[in-house]
């Protein structure tokens, strides 16, 4: 089974990807990171409790209304949603304080959204699934691209274009705040370098600059190379009857993945070194 990582910076087109994989002639199967990050903070799970405890003391918007009168957490607010908007602004910027809690915030949901990606990639390997979409907007910044086959990154050429779709899809946000969550994750040029730095074979970027037609033809060049160069409909068949063969390939891409992340930090090193 080939796991294609699929990867984009804010508005660039990686959530318009992501279906036309899931639909025909495609049809893979998408694990979705925000919806199982969506998932893991709903009312009653541990998410929900631990973002309650570290941010509820300190963010008193934290929790979507619905009786204001009841404190955090007890009788009708037990079971009301977290205020991601909130939380957003609380975690969103470049400040050492966003940044901490950025980053505990993270350490919260990563570790619980593996846990899920986990369960969905066993039930699609059973089943027999050539290939499966891992959809993750922080492949790289949670280190989840050495574990993928093939990165597919979506991009933009102009960093204009990304905030002006940006501020078209959330309408709510200020361009300070746009500003803010942009910044806040790893730019398009560091990203499609990296994708590059992974090989031909294992790194594909598709620049969605044009309309919808142009992205389903770059998509379905990206997949035509996939198919062709990873051969995953033999693999597959082969690798259910060995589980030996299992943990060889995994620990193959595994290693081939952090040798292409350590090939582009030295090439970084080398870049700052000229400077």
């Amino acid at each position: 089974m080939i796991l294609i990582g699929l990867t984009g910076s804010l508005a660039t087109g990686k959530s318009t990807v992501s279906t036309i994989l899931h639909s025909p002639p495609y049809s893979l199967p998408i694990i979705d990171a925000d919806l199982l990050a969506h998932r893991a903070l709903l009312p009653g799970t541990l998410g929900y409790s631990r973002i309650l405890s570290y941010f509820g003391p300190s963010t008193p918007d934290l929790l979507q209304p619905l009786s204001p009168d009841a404190p955090l957490g007890t009788g009708p607010n037990a079971t009301r949603p977290i205020n991601r908007a909130a939380l957003g602004r609380r975690v969103f910027g470049s400040s050492d304080a966003k940044r901490r809690d950025r980053e505990k915030l993270n350490s919260i949901v990563h570790p619980l959204v593996r846990m899920a990606m986990v369960r969905e990639l066993v039930w699609y390997f059973v089943r027999g699934w050539w290939a499966v979409v891992l959809d993750v907007p922080l492949l790289y910044e949670s280190g989840l691209d050495i574990f993928v086959s093939v990165v597919l990154m979506v991009g933009v050429s102009s960093p204009a274009v990304q905030m002006a779709r940006l501020r078209e899809r959330d309408q709510g946000l200020s361009k300070g705040e746009a500003e803010d969550r942009v910044g806040s994750q790893m730019g398009v040029e560091e990203k499609v370098g990296r994708t590059r730095a992974r090989g031909e074979r294992r790194g594909k970027v598709v620049m969605n600059d044009g309309d919808r037609g142009d992205l389903e033809r770059e998509v379905g060049r990206v997949i035509g190379e996939v198919g062709g160069e990873g051969g995953g409909r033999a693999w597959g068949w082969w690798l259910m009857g060995s589980p030996v063969g299992v943990v060889g390939v995994s620990g193959w891409e595994v290693w081939s993945g952090w040798r292409a992340r350590k090939r582009w930090e030295e090439e970084r090193r080398r870049e700052r070194a000229r400077l």
